[in-house]
Formats: structure tokens, C-alpha cells, sequence
């Protein structure tokens, strides 16, 4: 077999080495910040004498956070002094869909990461199943329900002063130990919709991502007046279907010609699948990128903002340690205002 019957067979197989050496970096460093996050929250609830400070990037589990901060940010009350890593995470996430498709779910998030190996392990054991079309789209539906009811709740129905109250409420102080809480002891409820989630992203492809995240869903809408998409060459193409198969999302490359679908996550998984050297492409309009820019320019973004940030202001929380130590031990019992 010669070198280009031998790449017809392989695909791209880089890209999905990159995919696993930048979307798995970045699950094990924020594995690393869950495992910090831990020590520190033993420490200020008073289960350990080891001080651990407290990484600033726990609270990128806290979108919900980072909307409410976005909507005072933009009303004129100033960047979040409680969570302000959160609102940077936030942004830069926007930001990277707005230029980068969803490169954030695609090569930062660590739950897309985990659901994609999950999805992985299911193709091996030949167990992914496609649901028919009419019912992936009410399913994809649901996401969008959801970010609508955050959007009214925050959004439109409350005004910046209720925020603001929120934002300074002993449950808003402590709720990325309530975050931790919910995973460490969580109800007989939760265990279960956990549990079903991940057995169930064995037989469907990225079933949180695709059908239940909210974040993603925000995240879509931003991606679709993206000017970088994925195109397939129609003429150079053989319908082998492979990038079907290998799309997390879902979707039908081979049924299009330029993939501008608010699921799409810029992972290049469908570059990676074709055998055809060309045939699936990333374009910004009618200019043809480096396959790797959209994993480089998330990067640049997700580090840049970080960097300016630490420059600004704009990372550590301005609470102290002490009152973390007076919240922590009570988080548990804290409730919605």
C-alpha cells in the first residue's frame, strides 16, 4: 500500500492526537484545581490543619455565575468582585465561539472531554445508536428551554440591583462549596440522573452536550454568526460517511457544504475522520485556515484572557480566607434567597 492509499485509510489521526494532548491537558488541570479546591475546602470548614490557597479557576463551574455577572458587568455595576475568574472564564468562552465556533466545548471544556471518551468507548463496543431525526431535534430542543428560563430569570426579569443583592449573599459567597457538596454527597435524585447520564452517553454521542447543557447552548448561539466554519468540497468528496461517524454533535457532514450548525464544536473530529486530503476543510469565508487554527487561536484566547485578567484584577477573589472559614462550615445549609 503506498503513502496516500495508506493516508485514505488513517484520516488525520494527528488531529485527534492533538484533540487528546490539549482537550485532556486541560481535563487534567482542572481535575488538578478540583483536587486543590478540596484541600482548601477541608481547611476553611475546619476538617484539616493543611493550608492549600484556594484556585481562582474553581469558578468556572459556575456559569450560572458567570451569567448573572455578565448582565451586571453590562449594566454599568463593574466586573465581579466575588467570582471574578468566573466572569473572565465566561467571556472567553463566548469570545472563543464568536471567532472559533464552540472551541470551548470542543477543546477546553472538561465534561465535553469526558463524554467524548465515553462516546469513544461506546463506538469500540459498537453500541452508539443514532436517534431518528424528528427526535434528536426535540431533544436538542431541551438545552435551549433551559438557557431560555436562565435568560429570563436573569436576564430580563431581574434588574442589576436584585443581582447585585444576590451577589453578595452568603449563598452566592459560598456556592462553589455548595458545588463541591453536591458532588461529594449527593441526593438519591441526583446520583441517578448522574449515572443514567453517563451510561446513556454510550449508546448517544455527547448526551449532556448535545441535549441538557445550557452552557452549550449559549455557546451555539454565539458559534452561528462564527466567519470560521467547517466546509466539505462536494467534488473531492468519495461519501464515505466517516465524518458523520465521527462528529460528537451529531450532525450530517456529508449532507453539507458548509457545517454552520450551533452543535458544531470546532473539534475537527470530522477533518480528522476523512480520508480525502482536502475534502473537509476550515474556512474563515472563502479563505482556507490551517486545520490547527481554531485548537491555537481557543488557546490564545482561553490564556489570554487569563493573563489579562491577572493583570487587571480581575481573577482573585477579593474575599478573605477568614470569610471563607465563617461560610464554608455552613454551606451545606445555606438556601436560595
Amino acid at each position: 500500500m503506498d503513502n496516500n492509499e495508506q493516508k485514505k485509510q488513517q484520516g488525520q489521526p494527528g488531529l485527534t492526537r492533538l484533540k487528546l494532548l490539549i482537550h485532556g491537558g486541560y481535563f487534567f488541570f482542572i481535575s488538578w484545581v478540583g483536587i486543590r479546591f478540596f484541600l482548601f475546602w477541608l481547611w476553611a470548614s475546619g476538617q484539616s490543619q493543611s493550608f492549600v490557597s484556594r484556585p481562582a479557576a474553581v469558578e468556572g463551574f459556575l456559569p450560572i455565575g458567570g451569567l448573572v455577572s455578565l448582565k451586571i458587568l453590562l449594566t454599568g455595576g463593574g466586573w465581579d468582585r466575588i467570582h471574578p475568574a468566573g466572569l473572565t472564564i465566561f467571556i472567553a468562552a463566548l469570545g472563543t465561539s464568536l471567532i472559533f465556533r464552540k472551541g470551548f466545548c470542543g477543546w477546553v471544556c472538561p465534561v465535553g472531554f469526558f463524554s467524548w471518551l465515553i462516546q469513544k468507548t461506546g463506538e469500540k463496543l459498537g453500541w452508539i445508536i443514532t436517534p431518528p431525526p424528528m427526535v434528536n431535534y426535540i431533544l436538542m430542543g431541551l438545552k435551549y428551554l433551559i438557557l431560555a428560563f436562565f435568560l429570563y430569570i436573569i436576564a430580563w426579569k431581574m434588574p442589576r440591583p436584585a443581582l447585585e443583592k444576590f451577589s453578595r449573599n452568603p449563598y452566592n459567597l459560598a456556592v462553589d462549596a455548595r458545588m463541591l457538596l453536591f458532588f461529594l454527597d449527593p441526593s438519591a435524585t441526583a446520583a441517578v440522573v448522574m449515572s443514567t447520564l453517563v451510561v446513556g452517553s454510550i449508546f448517544v454521542k455527547n448526551l449532556w452536550c448535545r441535549y441538557l447543557c445550557p452552557y452549550g447552548a449559549i455557546l451555539g448561539l454565539f458559534a452561528m454568526i462564527s466567519p470560521a466554519a467547517v466546509v466539505r468540497d462536494e467534488k473531492k468528496c468519495i461519501n464515505c460517511q466517516r465524518c458523520d461517524k465521527a462528529c460528537p454533535g451529531g450532525i450530517r457532514v456529508s449532507g453539507k457544504t458548509r457545517v454552520n450548525s450551533p452543535e458544531c464544536v470546532g473539534c475537527l473530529q470530522c477533518v480528522a475522520g476523512c480520508p480525502v486530503d482536502g475534502c473537509i476543510e476550515t474556512r474563515l469565508g472563502g479563505r482556507s485556515l490551517s486545520r490547527y487554527l481554531i485548537p491555537a487561536g481557543v488557546l490564545t484566547m482561553m490564556l489570554g484572557m487569563w493573563i489579562w485578567a491577572l493583570a487587571n484584577g480581575h481573577w482573585h477573589t477579593e474575599l478573605t480566607n477568614e470569610v471563607f472559614k465563617n461560610l464554608y462550615p455552613l454551606a451545606g445549609q445555606l438556601t436560595h434567597p
